[in-house]
């Protein structure tokens, strides 16, 4: 089992949870750059949101 299948699996169920961690540290990277990355930010943040959070499209169990 890769890294990235462990991540999903424990935040399976904490979507919420999740969504709340990529604002507060796409927020402090922008806090950080003085938001001179905001958008790329942004898009960083919208990406994350898709594999882990709310965003997340559920994937058909592999065989």
């Amino acid at each position: 089992m890769s890294m990235m299948d462990k991540l999903k699996s424990m935040l399976k169920g904490h979507e919420a949870q999740a969504d709340k961690g990529v604002d507060k540290a796409g927020d402090h990277v922008d806090d950080k750059t003085r938001s001179k990355y905001t958008g790329q930010v942004d898009t960083g943040q919208d990406k994350l949101k898709e594999q882990y959070g709310s965003d997340r499209r559920e994937e058909p169990p592999q065989p």
